[in-house]
């Protein structure tokens, strides 16, 4: 069974027992958390599609970790005009597994 849930502004297509990185989340580790936001659920021919939610449907899923992802670096640069700046950003996410899709 799979499905397709929606969070921090982005869709995933998730199964059970799979591991993602989505935008961070205030959780603590170890945490249950449910995404109620599901936009298709299927599994072999039998396939839901929600308008724009598949009503019922639910995804919950176990906090792995919080962290950073490696840093970005942003140079601004133009050439003999002694202009250069650097910059540098890491962005946060959450890590969780997928442990449980239901769809009523």
């Amino acid at each position: 069974m799979y499905a397709v849930i929606k969070t921090g502004g982005k869709q995933y297509r998730v199964a059970e027992g799979d591991k993602l990185r989505i935008e961070k989340l205030n959780a603590e580790e170890g945490a249950t958390v449910d995404f109620d936001q599901v936009l298709l659920v299927g599994e072999g021919d039998n396939v839901k599609v929600g308008a724009p939610l598949v009503e019922g449907g639910k995804v919950t899923a176990e906090v792995v970790r919080q962290g950073r992802a490696d840093k970005v670096e942003i140079i601004k640069f133009k050439r003999r005009h002694n202009y250069k700046r650097t910059q540098g950003h890491r962005q946060s996410f959450t890590e969780v597994k997928i442990t449980g899709i239901s769809a009523a």
